[in-house]
């Protein structure tokens, strides 16, 4: 099965989803906003994506300049932040078995499922 985590509100995430569903494929849709992954989970979608925690982060929201932007946090900290501000995660996160994407280019996604 293919999971999704999914932000509603966004653009690209409606158009990967889209782009799941058109696929015929079993998907779980994650609405990471609403259920936000643990500091566990989200270390294993990092594991998955082959990415660090920082990497991960939409850097350009509003909460993360205001709050964290300035400061050195450890990888641990930042992947706090992110369970603590969802909104922080880079979305969508496509993840088929063992290995995970960010789904913002749908040409990367196809060959991917």
């Amino acid at each position: 099965m293919i999971q999704i985590y999914h932000n509603q509100r966004c653009g690209k995430s409606r158009n990967c989803l889209l782009l799941l569903k058109e696929s015929n494929k079993e998907i779980e849709i994650i609405n990471y906003l609403n259920t936000p992954p643990s500091a566990a989970e989200l270390t294993t979608l990092l594991q998955k994506l082959n990415l660090t925690p920082i990497e991960l982060v939409r850097q350009k929201e509003a909460i993360w300049i205001e709050n964290f932007k300035a400061k050195t946090l450890t990888e641990n900290e930042i992947i706090q932040a992110m369970v603590e501000n969802p909104i922080l995660i880079e979305r969508p996160i496509v993840v088929n078995g063992n290995k995970a994407i960010i789904g913002r280019d749908l040409e990367k996604v196809i060959p991917f499922i």
